[in-house]
């Protein structure tokens, strides 16, 4: 008889309780969803022409494992332009959305017994990944440091705990779910630590062009022969369900997490590949119309959450509103947000999901259009005024 039916790693984790709400709140007659990160803007229109020119092509046939090499050249010239670096074709790995360049890069660098450090509150796909690959995951709490990691409580992390075998930093920056990025000054200084203590660094930056205030800085280029850099097309060309992501890295690395990717999904669809070398080799600035309206629609969030007796996190970039619940409401994340969809019919998320330092808050999408939002925050005003 089988010891155990199913990979215990696989049993022990949990359904993503914010896409299992998303799923119940949607029972619900007239909500207003807010709880997804998902554009609202279509793909433009260049590159759906680029997608269906490749089907006239006949261009379906299988494609190299990291990703045709025209993309992947186009990938590092529009990575090293916008953000100073300085890659090659070879040290990409053009994947399955960003879940996957995650997955595939921390099995590639996890053994049994590894630990990864995670920032949080910090969108939760790190840490059943991290088990998932036969490693652990410790978390620091960033709540009493406006939701930025620092170099001397992660320093102070890493030596209260030295019976730990700590392999990697991640970051995600600008923040899901704060809204929260980091500027070049403070990399510098994690960097440091993350030199000193020899660890990766898996630094997600998929919001990366939907910062607001002033230029985005990669970690990739700061500490380059410890970044595994992961980004991708949903956010910065509203390509969601295209599901192209990226992985960038020292050579060294790359030529090992090509093997975890190839075992997991062979190669990216043949279309979507196409597709992406449109966006990457003519939408230089195809997010910056969409950051534009999102920064109008953070701004008017801003103000009316900030009207309706919340408090909120900095927020300079994503597309999210990170806000303390009001001290005459239950500070039990859970139970405002399920009590908030069921008598105002407005959909956000509990910020537990995000782990500590989350309690007591909620993340808001502004990924809608203005007139669901003006809905939206009359609803919740509307809702507070009955506290």
């Amino acid at each position: 008889m089988m010891q155990s039916e199913f990979n215990r790693k696989i049993e022990k984790i949990a359904v993503s309780d914010i896409r299992q709400f998303d799923t119940d709140v949607n029972q619900i007659p007239g909500i207003i969803k807010l709880t997804l990160g998902e554009p609202d803007f279509n793909t433009p229109e260049h590159i759906k022409s680029a997608a269906i020119k490749a089907i006239e092509k006949n261009k379906s046939h299988y494609t190299p494992n990291a990703g045709i090499k025209e993309l992947r050249d186009a990938t590092a010239n529009y990575f090293n332009k916008k953000y100073n670096l300085n890659f090659n074709g070879t040290q990409v790995v053009t994947t399955v959305g960003a879940t996957e360049a995650i997955n595939a890069s921390l099995q590639t660098i996890l053994n049994s017994g590894d630990t990864v450090i995670v920032p949080t509150p910090i969108f939760p796909i790190y840490l059943p990944v991290s088990e998932i690959n036969h490693g652990d995951y410790a978390l620091i709490d960033t709540s009493e440091d406006r939701f930025v990691l620092t170099p001397e409580k992660l320093e102070r992390f890493i030596e209260n705990n030295s019976e730990l075998n700590i392999k990697c930093l991640v970051l995600n920056y600008p923040s899901n779910p704060t809204g929260v990025t980091y500027s070049k000054e403070q990399l510098e200084a994690l960097a440091k630590i993350v030199e000193k203590y020899d660890m990766w660094i898996l630094s997600d930056e998929i919001y990366a062009e939907l910062t607001y205030n002033g230029a985005h800085t990669s970690m990739a280029e700061i500490l380059p022969d410890r970044t595994i850099l992961i980004s991708g097309l949903s956010k910065s060309h509203a390509m969601t369900g295209w599901r192209i992501g990226y992985i960038l890295g020292p050579q060294k690395f790359i030529d090992q997490v090509v093997k975890a990717h190839q075992y997991m999904v062979t190669a990216p669809t043949s279309i979507a590949q196409y597709a992406a070398l449109e966006a990457m080799e003519n939408g230089f600035e195809d997010a910056a119309v969409m950051k534009e309206e999102y920064k109008n629609r953070r701004d008017y969030m801003l103000k009316q959450l900030e009207d309706a007796g919340f408090k909120v996190a900095s927020p300079d970039g994503a597309f999210y509103l990170f806000a303390k619940i009001p001290e005459n409401c239950t500070q039990n994340s859970w139970d405002f947000v399920r009590d908030l969809a069921k008598k105002a019919k407005v959909a956000i998320i509990p910020g537990i999901s995000f782990g500590p330092g989350g309690q007591g808050y909620v993340r808001i999408s502004y990924a809608a259009s203005i007139d669901v939002l003006k809905e939206a925050a009359k609803r919740i005003k509307e809702y507070m005024a009955n506290k």
